[in-house]
C-alpha cells in the first residue's frame, strides 16, 4: 500500500505560494534569499526524496507548472521527475501534454487518491498543490508531511493550512537541518489522546 507524503516549501509564517516570485506577489524569489550552500543542500534533500518516491501526485495548476518546465530540463532531479509516474487530480484537465508517464485522476478526489494508495507500493509525493493538500488533510489521506521551513516571514500569500472541519493531530517524527538556514520537519498523523 502506498503512503501519501506531502512535501512543501513554506516560510516561517506558513506561506507556500509563489516561492519563485513568478505570480506577482512582490515577495521575490525565495531561493535568491538563500546562500549557495543552502540552495545546494536543499537540492540534495529534494533529489533524495524524489529518488525514494514511487510516484508524484499533483493538483492541476502545479502539474501544469512542472509540465511546462521539466520535460526540457536535465540533471538528476529533472531526470527523476521526468521518468517517475505522475498523477494529476483535475476535473478539467484532459490532456497531460508532453510530460511522460502522466495520468489524470478524474472524479472524486477522495476515492481517486484512495485507489492510488492501494495501487502504488511506496511513497506518493505531493509537491505544491495547496488546494489538493488541504483536501487530503481534510479527508485524513496524508500519511506524512515534510515541511522545508525557509528562515523568513513572507507576510503575504497563500498559506499551506486552511480551515478544516476539525483538529488534525500530528506528531513530530524527524527534524533535519538543511544547509545553514533551512529546517526540514517531518510529521505523521497522531492518534487522539
Amino acid at each position: 500500500m502506498g503512503t501519501i507524503v506531502v512535501s512543501e516549501n513554506v516560510t516561517l509564517d506558513g506561506v507556500m505560494q509563489d516561492p519563485r516570485g513568478e505570480e506577482g506577489l512582490g515577495r521575490g524569489d525565495w531561493f535568491a534569499w538563500l546562500g549557495e550552500g543552502d540552495r545546494h543542500a536543499w537540492a540534495e534533500a529534494l533529489l533524495a526524496e524524489a529518488l525514494g518516491a514511487e510516484a508524484l501526485l499533483l493538483g492541476r495548476r502545479s502539474y501544469e507548472y512542472f509540465a511546462a518546465r521539466f520535460p526540457s530540463r536535465a540533471g538528476a532531479w529533472a531526470d527523476r521527475l521526468n521518468s517517475i509516474p505522475k498523477y494529476v487530480v483535475s476535473s478539467t484537465l484532459t490532456d497531460t501534454g508532453a510530460w511522460s508517464n502522466s495520468t489524470v485522476l478524474t472524479g472524486d478526489v477522495v476515492s481517486g487518491v484512495s485507489t492510488l494508495k492501494e495501487k502504488v507500493d511506496g511513497e506518493v509525493v505531493v509537491y505544491a498543490s495547496g488546494r489538493l493538500v488541504r483536501a487530503l488533510i481534510e479527508h485524513d489521506l496524508v500519511d506524512e508531511m515534510r515541511l522545508m521551513i525557509y528562515p523568513f516571514v513572507a507576510g503575504a500569500g497563500e498559506r499551506l493550512f486552511g480551515e478544516t472541519s476539525g483538529v488534525r493531530l500530528m506528531r513530530l517524527a524527524a527534524t533535519q537541518v538543511v544547509g545553514d538556514g533551512l529546517a526540514l520537519l517531518t510529521y505523521r498523523p497522531a492518534p487522539r489522546p
